[in-house]
């Protein structure tokens, strides 16, 4: 009975052991970066949770609930941005109402940081407020300074520019629509430290 105590012990604490070993540390959705997964390759996203919390927030909501999957980037300039977000484009058949939907309410304007390469940035329509649309985003292929002052930046690409170059430079339809559609395959928070170096 007791070596069958202590085998059975052993096995638990060698359970446990590999368990702890093999698993991760949890997310601190506090300080977590966005992994989004594209069609193209991954785009980590650090963002800004000290200036802008507002968007921060609603952005690692959207991120960790899945509702940026199977959405694809509708608005492609080259030396400008990409620009991705809009629900409508999951039907993928009909473009003509691509950039013209949102998830959730408008967001109160946090404007303040500069654009810069790589930038993530609201989108917005021109309402008055400048308040930003409850989905959509853009980040900066350029440095589109002209956007300072006008439009919330929330975050920035610590690694997948290649990724977001290969995006800017796709061939488009007259609505700057790649012809192409290049798709967000999954959103997920990660730990800075599982960014891959």
């Amino acid at each position: 009975m007791m070596k069958r105590l202590s085998m059975g012990m052993l096995l638990i604490i060698l359970g446990v052991v590999v368990l702890v070993s093999c698993g991760k540390k949890a997310v601190d959705p506090e300080t977590a970066y966005v992994k989004m997964e594209t069609s193209l390759g991954d785009i980590y996203i650090d963002l800004f949770e000290a200036e802008t919390p507002v968007h921060a927030a609603n952005f690692k909501k959207l991120s960790s609930e899945g509702a940026y999957d199977g959405i694809y980037f509708h608005r492609v300039i080259t030396g400008f941005m990409i620009q991705a977000g809009d629900p409508n484009t999951r039907d993928n058949d009909d473009r003509s109402d691509d950039g013209g939907g949102s998830i959730g309410e408008r967001l109160p304007a946090e404007i303040g940081l500069p654009h810069s390469r790589g930038s993530l940035g609201a989108a917005r329509d021109n309402n008055p407020e400048k308040k930003s649309s409850g989905s959509q985003f853009y980040i900066c292929h350029g440095t589109p300074t002209w956007l300072n002052g006008d439009y919330t930046v929330f975050g920035k690409v610590v690694k997948g520019m290649d990724v977001v170059d290969e995006i800017a430079t796709r061939p488009t339809d007259p609505n700057d629509n790649p012809i192409e559609s290049v798709t967000i395959l999954k959103t997920s928070l990660i730990n800075p430290e599982d960014v891959p170096k």
